[in-house]
């Protein structure tokens, strides 16, 4: 049993940063990824980012790149988002997402899924 929570959402600036974490318990083969997706009041999934249990590949929507990096740390059995430069329409709530082993940007590629963290980015 695999098992996802998620950590660090918040209320932030324009301009300012978060950093999301994701704390993955139980065990998944080596081929598969995780994810985080966010999910906006009235809108569905969105796909975020992407990074391979190896933490050789990363994968992240066009609307994050350059300002939202993915990371894992194996011996920690962690995966973080660092976002930077976050905008108002980055606010949402944010899902850490499990065992992928297909295409990273599908919402049904994924197994598990955390209870999600609020981002809020305001004014």
């Amino acid at each position: 049993q695999v098992q996802l929570e998620e950590s660090g959402g918040g209320m932030v600036q324009p301009g300012g940063s978060l950093r999301l974490s994701c704390a993955v318990s139980g065990h998944t083969p080596s081929s598969k990824t995780t994810g985080w997706f966010r999910r906006a009041p009235g809108k569905e999934h969105e796909f975020v980012a992407a990074v391979t249990l190896s933490g050789g590949t990363t994968f992240y929507a066009d609307p994050v790149k350059g300002r939202f990096t993915i990371s894992r740390d194996n011996p920690k059995n962690m995966v973080t988002l660092q976002m930077n430069s976050l905008e108002p329409e980055d606010t949402a709530t944010y899902y850490c997402a499990g065992g992928c082993n297909g295409r990273v940007d599908y919402r049904e590629c994924y197994v598990y899924w955390g209870q999600g963290t609020q981002v809020t980015v305001s004014s």
